[in-house]
């Protein structure tokens, strides 16, 4: 069993889709966009969130500093429109972290009746 970290006291809590959307930066790499992170979520758990819920989460994510954005350049392809790009910062990173680990934690010993379910 893995060991409790300080940081895992202070690493900031977020909501389940808050973590599926920070995974699918960590999946994709940073500089995803909005729909490529829809997508993923999407392809990986079944579940079909709107992109106005993709974007309310990552304003959400850069407020709590979990996250970083930029615009890119403009695109032919897209009608000159610019593409608002995401990358996982270090608080967002340690998030992951705290979770995973407590998510294991509280697994250990029980993912068999886990995966029967």
């Amino acid at each position: 069993m893995s060991q409790i970290k300080p940081s895992d006291y202070y690493a900031p809590i977020v909501g389940e889709f808050e973590h599926f959307v920070l995974l699918a930066l960590v999946r994709l790499g940073n500089g995803a966009y909005g729909a490529a992170i829809r997508r993923e979520i999407r392809e990986r758990t079944g579940r079909d969130a709107s992109a106005g819920t993709v974007y309310m989460t990552l304003g959400r994510l850069e407020k709590k500093k979990m996250i970083a954005s930029y615009v890119g350049i403009p695109s032919a392809h897209r009608g000159g429109r610019r593409r608002k790009h995401y990358l996982i910062d270090t608080e967002g990173q340690k998030a992951l972290g705290r979770a995973y680990r407590a998510f294991t934690r509280m697994a250990d010993g029980i993912e068999t009746d886990l995966a029967a379910l």
